[in-house]
């Protein structure tokens, strides 16, 4: 059973990721039937900003529908949207307060370029630029503790959006498997499955360095090095197959003495692995053996691309919870990222404040 040691999770994050299943059922609720939406024929591509946990809604969307749409998908993780941004773009403008600077500067650019804009925020800035332009928009429920803890909340109403438009067919089952998967995967790590103790202790005091397959497992991959770096406040790296087998393999040649001391390898697994990925992970493992402390394998189950993506972030976001419960670590403030705000200001707010 995954419990909490004393009062060290001072924002409630356990409970934040526990509620993830109603979470994602919720989303899907509140965004479907939104007044406003351009037609399908209208759409020549699709954009999303969004930075951090709010950008990871993007990344989703990239994975699970991008492969199904007939229109291209890019997202942003700037202040600069794309140059062909105009009328025949739908953006997605994503802030979890709603006054990410990098969000906001590229959502007014993309407005003023004449953009189709669906805002989903807590408020801010941004929620008063939707208003303003008239776009449609989600409002994230109350009671969410970090950007983070809102991946469903933020992730799930643009598939629902390009749903009702036509681009994405098939987004309200998908939602319905991930429920259910999140809920039978939610419910056996809470009553004591110990996958997530036994992953987190595997890693222990070492670095991991989370190995995903493709896009689906490239997000599950980049999901899990973030909640590590956040809730853990421990440094950790990814990687995506194919890709890595190019070039990273080659980088644990050399320094086996140090890297078996201080790093272990995390192999995010799914059904929708082309079949030489799965043997470049065999293989991969043979090389690495010898050069990393572990070698961690987690794979996904649940219906379809959605429930298996989901899965593997329900399970990542436990065990970085884990860490950072053994550790001693309170997994809820970041207080190094809200330094780095305040010093970005201008020297005059800062003073002010």
């Amino acid at each position: 059973m995954i419990r909490r040691p004393g009062d060290i999770d001072s924002l409630g994050m356990l409970e934040a990721v526990a509620g993830l299943p109603e979470q994602v059922a919720e989303a899907a609720n509140a965004s479907r039937g939104l007044c406003g939406l351009p037609d399908h024929d209208d759409v020549e591509n699709v954009v999303v900003l969004g930075m951090g946990g709010s950008g990871m809604a993007g990344e989703v969307l990239l994975a699970v529908a991008a492969p199904f749409m007939a229109v291209p998908v890019s997202v942003v993780n700037s202040y600069t949207p794309p140059a062909f941004i105009g009328s025949g773009s739908l953006v997605f403008a994503v802030s979890f307060s709603g006054d990410t600077e990098e969000t906001l500067e590229a959502a007014e650019e993309a407005a003023g370029a004449g953009a189709r804009m669906v805002v989903v925020t807590g408020g801010g800035k941004l929620a008063e630029l939707a208003a303003h332009i008239e776009a449609p928009t989600v409002h994230l429920p109350g009671g969410i503790p970090q950007p983070r803890a809102a991946l469903g909340a933020m992730a799930i109403p643009p598939l629902m959006v390009l749903e009702d438009i036509g681009l994405f067919r098939g987004a309200t089952q998908w939602v319905a498997e991930a429920v259910a998967q999140l809920e039978s995967r939610r419910d056996s790590l809470i009553a004591g499955d110990g996958m997530v103790e036994e992953i987190a202790q595997r890693i222990g005091r070492t670095i991991p360095v989370i190995y995903g397959a493709q896009e689906l497992g490239e997000v599950a991959a980049k999901r899990w090095k973030k909640q590590v770096n956040e809730n853990a406040k421990s440094p950790a790296f990814w990687s995506v197959y194919p890709e890595l087998c190019h070039n990273e393999v080659a980088g644990w040649g050399q320094h086996g003495d140090v890297t078996r001391q201080v790093m272990s390898v995390v192999n995010l697994r799914h059904d929708a692995e082309h079949p030489q990925v799965s043997k470049r992970y065999e293989i991969v493992r043979e090389i690495l053996e010898e050069s990393v402390a572990d070698v961690i394998d987690v794979r996904a189950q649940g219906e379809g691309d959605l429930a298996q993506l989901m899965d593997l972030v329900l399970i990542g976001d436990f065990v970085s919870l884990h860490m950072a419960y053994t550790a001693g670590v309170d997994p809820g403030p970041v207080p190094v990222l809200g330094d780095m705000k305040r010093r970005l200001r201008p020297e005059e707010e800062q003073a002010v404040r």
